[in-house]
């Protein structure tokens, strides 16, 4: 593709218990051999097209999608989730016993600290520890109100992160660690009669806790980033050198999270322009380097900006707002853009991500992922067929 930094090799869940879907990869003994070979893959694929994989750097994302865990059947939740969350809780139909008791998290950094040895024993330069997105690590972040070691102050709240990048310190001493990382957070977002996505009602004038990183009104990044800061530069005591940003979360205010001008089959119309939450990724991205000037960072939520991407991606490297510009979903349907972009060539826009989304209409009804509307491989598969019926179940 011409991408040089491949960051996370899609997410990998660490457990059984953590898979988002049926198909997630997983990071465990039986799956090593695959892992490795697909190490050997993407680093022969890079030789061959470029004549050489030195310039090549390959991560692999390690996670555990706590509330969003879909272990065994794509349409059957499993929840494991870091506290009682109000809003969180009533969307998804979550109860009390789905929190995860502190013993099984001493289980579950037990599989990050072996999926991180099984990472570099698979040829990975590097582990991302994932905490973005709502998944269980970011949700640690915000747990303000949970009992006892794992909650309530700063320190307990990281400590779910410390105990993972200890465990891969004293294990794996020369893997890198990375972090994707979701600045900044806010409300649930429902779709209201309109089809326009409403945050759920919560007290007027009272503060939002639930939003690492936010403002308090449950709508905004705090100007200061204060705890994100803190975190960060906890992070980089242990070494951890590259934070993936992102905001918000794909499942609860996908607007901003992911901007597009399609909503997923599962979400809602944006209540703002689109554009408008590219910008908002941007200012966080920036504003993060500027308090963490030390730290390399990944600019992502730029698809949105379809022929244009280039364009901001250049600027934002080139006036230090980031270090690298991430692509996601623009790959899916046009894998030679870094390519094309880097060599001087014409974009091809017959191939350009129009944000249609079925990249991820596909996996939430368990199928596999891929832009089927604008690539052949995946408009001629079966999946194809299934798809356009869960899409227009009248016809």
């Amino acid at each position: 593709s011409g991408a040089k930094l491949l960051f996370g090799t899609e997410a990998a869940a660490v457990m059984e218990s953590g898979r988002s879907n049926p198909q997630q990869l997983m990071v465990a003994r039986h799956t090593k051999d695959a892992l490795a070979s697909l190490v050997k893959d993407m680093r022969q694929a890079h030789k061959d097209k470029f004549g050489t994989d030195d310039d090549l750097c390959i991560g692999l994302q390690l996670t555990h999608s706590g509330r969003f865990s879909h272990p065994h059947e794509a349409a059957r939740l499993e929840p494991v989730t870091a506290y009682s969350h109000p809003l969180l809780d009533e969307k998804f139909r979550c109860t009390p016993d789905n929190v995860i008791r502190d013993s099984e998290i001493r289980e579950v950094v037990r599989h990050f600290v072996q999926a991180a040895s099984i990472a570099r024993w698979a040829g990975f330069d590097f582990v991302d520890v994932k905490h973005a997105h709502g998944y269980l690590g970011h949700e640690f972040l915000s747990a303000v109100h949970r009992p006892g070691p794992y909650g309530g102050s700063f320190e307990n709240r990281t400590r779910f992160c410390r105990e993972i990048l200890e465990g891969i310190r004293e294990n794996v001493p020369d893997l890198e660690i990375a972090v994707r990382l979701s600045i900044f957070d806010m409300f649930p977002f429902v779709k209201g009669e309109d089809g326009i996505g409403h945050p759920m009602s919560w007290p007027a004038g009272q503060p939002y806790p639930y939003a690492f990183g936010g403002d308090g009104t449950g709508l905004g990044m705090d100007p200061d980033l204060e705890e994100t800061v803190k975190f960060v530069k906890l992070l980089q005591e242990y070494g951890v050198k590259l934070i993936c940003a992102s905001i918000g979360s794909p499942y609860y205010n996908v607007h901003a999270q992911r901007p597009a001008y399609y909503p997923v089959c599962d979400g809602y119309l944006p209540p703002e322009p689109p554009l408008y939450n590219v910008g908002r990724h941007l200012q966080a991205v920036k504003r993060l380097k500027e308090l963490c000037p030390g730290v390399l960072t990944v600019a992502s939520g730029l698809t949105c900006l379809q022929e244009y991407l280039p364009n901001v991606a250049e600027y934002a490297v080139a006036h230090g707002w980031t270090d690298f510009a991430g692509i996601g979903r623009m790959v899916l349907s046009y894998p030679d853009i870094c390519a094309d972009t880097l060599e001087g060539r014409p974009l091809d826009r017959r191939r350009i991500c129009r944000t249609f989304g079925d990249c991820t209409n596909a996996p939430r009804h368990g199928l596999i992922s891929g832009c089927y509307p604008l690539d052949d491989f995946y408009r001629q598969r079966p999946e194809a067929l299934v798809l356009k019926g869960f899409k227009n179940p009248k016809q």
